[in-house]
């Protein structure tokens, strides 16, 4: 069966138009005029058949239609430039092993491999997820990205970044028939869990709610899961800085209370001493400490 796909070439100027709010910042970051991004957008919508853009004097704004397709055609473009650039890399300068979580490598370090892959060409990585620490030689690893006390015997561990955890949501879970305005309004809504220490018991008891099941809801092994279940608008999650902040940036969740806790663990990167004489090693490991702290920059 044949998919059901909008105009291709159109979805680019879709993308930039709904990150920046405004076909001229769109215009500039593609290098078309302000009417070819007009004229793309409107062939999108007359195929779709619904409204992307609420259209201002001076500025637009997305529809609720078109923020949550905003959020999907965004993740897929993401995807198809990060196996563009793997698929077009050199193979000259060998293969980078990383080990980290699932939940770390689907929100964190894949939506920003990119960046290292376009300042590194002749590096590959390879990504395994685990939960539990590599053997370094054994399992032929180059470094690793690990959530704990940075306390790992026989290696070298870096502070990568702090985790704080708040309730994450769809932008979408703000308006409705029972609208999330406060803490209490959870009653109406299902909770996500991704199995993190902190949970929902210790969250509400902190927000002072009463009279919801803390163990309710939908329960995920993978933080991936779990949070592509809140982009979606399923539930509400208790989410982890590091885990969610890219989906926060781009709009795809947000959070509705301002109350959060910091665990008491952090992410380090991880790696044997001898490790950083390989050139690959080192770049690898300073763009990760680069991004973390444009990170916390950004956060505050």
């Amino acid at each position: 069966m044949p998919r059901k796909l909008p105009p291709l070439t159109a979805l680019p100027a879709f993308d930039a138009a709904a990150r920046h709010l405004s076909f001229t910042n769109a215009a500039a970051e593609l290098n078309l005029t302000h009417g070819a991004i007009s004229r793309a957008i409107r062939n999108i919508e007359e195929r779709l058949g619904i409204g992307l853009f609420e259209r201002g004097t001076r500025s637009v704004s997305l529809t609720p239609a078109g923020a949550a397709y905003a959020a999907e055609i965004g993740a897929a473009l993401d995807r198809i430039s990060a196996a563009t650039i793997v698929a077009t890399a050199p193979r000259s300068a060998g293969v980078l092993t990383v080990s980290t979580s699932d939940g770390f490598a689907g929100r964190w370090l894949v939506p920003r491999l990119h960046r290292f892959h376009r300042a590194h060409r002749d590096i590959d990585v390879r990504i395994s997820t685990s939960g539990v620490l590599a053997d370094f030689v054994r399992d032929g690893i180059d470094i690793a990205i690990r959530y704990g006390g940075g306390e790992y015997e026989g290696v070298v561990s870096e502070f990568l970044s702090e985790v704080e955890v708040f309730p994450v949501c769809s932008p979408e879970l703000l308006q409705g028939e029972h609208p999330l305005r406060e803490p209490s309004d959870l009653k109406h809504h299902t909770l996500i869990h991704d199995g993190f220490p902190i949970n929902w018991a210790l969250w509400l008891q902190r927000a002072g709610v009463e009279g919801i099941d803390p163990n309710s809801g939908v329960r995920f092994d993978s933080a991936t899961y779990a949070t592509d279940a809140a982009v979606h608008g399923e539930g509400v999650l208790l989410g982890r800085s590091a885990l969610v902040s890219a989906d926060l940036a781009a709009g795809r969740l947000v959070r509705p209370f301002d109350l959060k806790f910091k665990a008491t663990s952090s992410y380090y990167v991880v790696y044997l001493a001898s490790a950083l004489r390989q050139r690959k090693v080192r770049a690898f490991r300073d763009w990760l400490l680069e991004e973390a702290a444009a990170d916390r920059e950004v956060t505050g």
